[in-house]
């Protein structure tokens, strides 16, 4: 079974000021995206990929994900951006704004170019086209190591308004994680820009993972909570999970292909659930003393 990075929580840390490259190292977040795009200002583009040079070389990062997320292509800063990045120790590169397999293929052979050949790509989807073009866009490569929706510039494209209970995202979030669960990716949402309404956060938060999302984005630490209690298994979830496994295991053992488990009938895709929790469970247990405990 493919065991999934826990992507419960991927915070941006925007270049700009290396306080917040530093301060990354001990917040209870699954992954950093060290920000070279929008948060940076085109006068400071040198000196972020400067900062993100300098966190990658020093700084002790533990068992987080290290990603950076370059400037669109075609913009007049990613190609620097790409061969400052391609050979370091980032886990990942985050391309944002991709509509296309095309572009894809493009950003790959930028990275690849840089020295980069060995290193996995994320890509943002973040517009109409983007979304409507999701499934073409994960079958794009392999390289693909997760898809983060930009849920905020694409609220803005389709002319809607954020709405507490997300209605205008709903048919879009649904299409990319259809189209990610397609190609086997991992998929996590977009950022909410209003850092005083937590519960509007929370909400979000649940609702992203019973449509079926990894994790989500967010720009403020104070937001992490929320993220990694809504995508982490519950006690009674992974226990639950435990006993179907092993009931459905029992039954098969006695030439049955399914089985009642605490009142519920359990089937072979059932069990296929029941390892993911289980696998996401203990991979985040892995990560608890170097993370949150933080």
């Amino acid at each position: 079974m493919k065991l999934f990075r826990p992507r419960r929580s991927m915070l941006y840390s925007p270049a700009y000021n290396p306080r917040f490259l530093d301060k990354a190292q001990h917040l209870a977040t699954d992954s950093v995206i060290m920000d070279l795009e929008e948060t940076v200002v085109p006068e400071a583009k040198q000196q972020a990929r400067d900062h993100v040079l300098r966190a990658l070389q020093k700084n002790q990062y533990g068992n987080r994900e290290l990603v950076v997320r370059v400037n669109r292509l075609g913009s007049p800063w990613v190609a620097d951006d790409v061969r400052a990045v391609a050979t370091t120790r980032a886990h990942a590169v985050l391309f944002p704004r991709i509509e296309s397999a095309r572009q894809v293929a493009e950003a790959i052979a930028m990275l690849d170019a840089a020295g980069g050949g060995d290193k996995p790509v994320m890509v943002m989807i973040e517009t109409p086209f983007g979304v409507l073009r999701a499934e073409e866009i994960a079958g794009a490569s392999d390289r693909i190591a997760c898809i983060v929706m930009g849920t905020a510039d694409l609220t803005s494209h389709l002319h809607a308004r954020p709405h507490p209970e997300r209605l205008p995202l709903l048919t879009s979030i649904s299409l990319v994680v259809l189209a990610a669960r397609a190609h086997n990716r991992s998929v996590v949402d977009g950022i909410q820009s209003n850092l005083k309404d937590m519960h509007t956060f929370e909400y979000a938060c649940r609702l992203g993972r019973d449509l079926g999302l990894d994790g989500k984005t967010l720009v403020h630490p104070d937001q992490l909570a929320y993220c990694n209690d809504a995508y982490t298994p519950k006690a009674a979830e992974v226990q639950h999970a435990r006993d179907v496994i092993a009931a459905y295991e029992q039954a098969n053992r006695e030439g049955r292909g399914s089985v009642v488990v605490n009142g519920r009938l359990a089937e072979q895709m059932h069990v296929v659930a029941a390892r993911r929790v289980v696998a996401l469970a203990q991979e985040i247990e892995k990560r608890l003393g170097e993370t949150e405990s933080a």
